[in-house]
């Protein structure tokens, strides 16, 4: 038997002393949406830059979409003449940076590498700014590269696609692709700013205009019918690019994304679940398994089809509701098939590559139908499920193909 000794010795040594706390840091997500941005009369960019009391010693690096360069030529030098016309109130520009647009810029390093370079080359601080103004792809990847160039530089977002702007770019998400798989590597990091002007994508060609609604269906379906049911009405006009129409869908879902990030508990996706990934394990599968010719936002509205039709054949979601959300895809322009999805087996492989990425067991989104009392049209709730029935999944793909 041990000595008092022996035994406080002993307990001294396996002591633990716990130092545990609560990290809670906060954060200023800035969003403006705007037409005309770089009219030096628009003060929005400007006053984006006016909470920081030490902006007249900033500088910035710019990285500029080449889709969005060749497409609108004067950018840079619109941005040039913007900033020198509030010189002292915005950061100076050191060098604007074309690189590849679309999946092409998150397919390796070379875009964060830029970055990263681009701050060292010109001395850029941690208070100073790396300007990303391009597609989803292009925010991601220059993105990634603020957020590991010094720990964190500020990042300033000017999406120019409608995917980014009601969707991507209000996300806290940067990232690349790596290994066949959609952001495998990446970093958290919520930006200094969003600044979205509408006016930016007239240049747009049409099918990839209309390819960001399907994220805008998505939330819809998921958070609010009143406004699925205005995307239904609406969507043959927004197909048809009336602003009147399009306009307030993209502002409306980039306030329901950022309403989700920064009121739903969990910015930073420490959780398995992930509401908004909802259409998104087939939808990432897809991309990888045509080497994304489809783009993220057609590969959506295939997921949502795909999800939908399965919720449907569980009897989750009634036949008239998958009919009005098979139409709206419909009328907005968006692919409602794909020879790819015949292949289930590879299609399926994306559920245990989805599973990876959220970190714990299998977590997707299905969707369920709600008859309201009052006669009206049903409407639409998002639950989670942690298995799917490969058959019934097959089955659906199948008549998707």
């Amino acid at each position: 038997m041990p000595t008092d000794a022996a035994a406080q010795s002993q307990h001294a040594m396996h002591h633990t002393e716990v130092l545990d706390s609560a990290v809670a840091p906060r954060f200023a997500h800035r969003v403006r949406f705007t037409r005309g941005a770089l009219d030096t009369a628009n003060p929005a960019l400007r006053a984006l830059f006016a909470s920081d009391p030490g902006i007249a010693a900033r500088r910035a690096v710019v990285v500029l979409d080449a889709g969005v360069a060749a497409a609108q030529p004067d950018l840079a030098a619109r941005l040039h003449a913007y900033l020198d016309a509030h010189s002292g109130a915005v950061p100076a520009i050191c060098e604007v940076a074309t690189v590849p647009g679309g999946e092409d810029a998150k397919a390796d390093t070379r875009v964060a590498d830029l970055v990263v370079d681009l701050v060292e080359r010109h001395r850029i601080d941690r208070k100073s700014f790396v300007i990303a103004i391009g597609g989803g792809a292009v925010l991601d990847a220059a993105g990634y590269g603020a957020a590991i160039a010094h720990r964190g530089v500020r990042l300033v977002r000017i999406p120019t696609t409608v995917l980014a702007q009601d969707d991507a770019a209000m996300g806290v998400k940067n990232g690349i692709n790596r290994f066949g798989k959609k952001n495998f590597v990446g970093a958290f990091a919520v930006p200094f700013a969003v600044l979205c002007d509408e006016l930016l994508l007239a240049s747009l060609p049409d099918a990839v205009y209309r390819a960001g609604f399907s994220e805008a269906v998505k939330i819809a379906l998921l958070k609010e019918p009143a406004y699925f049911a205005r995307i239904e009405r609406d969507a043959a006009r927004i197909a048809a690019r009336d602003l009147d129409a399009a306009s307030p869908v993209i502002r409306r879902s980039a306030e329901l994304h950022l309403r989700h990030i920064v009121d739903g508990g969990d910015p930073f996706e420490a959780n398995e679940a992930r509401p908004l990934d909802f259409g998104h394990w087939a939808a990432h599968r897809l991309e990888s398994m045509s080497r994304h010719a489809v783009s993220h936002g057609d590969a959506v509205a295939l997921g949502l089809l795909l999800d939908c039709r399965y919720s449907n054949l569980r009897g989750w979601l009634s036949d008239a509701g998958h009919a009005r959300i098979r139409a709206c895809i419909a009328a907005l322009g968006l692919p409602t098939r794909h020879p790819l999805l015949a292949d289930s087996g590879a299609l399926l492989a994306g559920l245990e590559e989805f599973r990876e990425h959220l970190g714990g067991r299998l977590t997707v989104t299905m969707l369920r139908s709600h008859a309201p009392a009052d006669g009206g049209p049903e409407h639409f709730s998002g639950f989670e499920v942690h298995e799917l029935d490969a058959g019934l999944v097959a089955r659906a793909a199948s008549e998707l193909a």
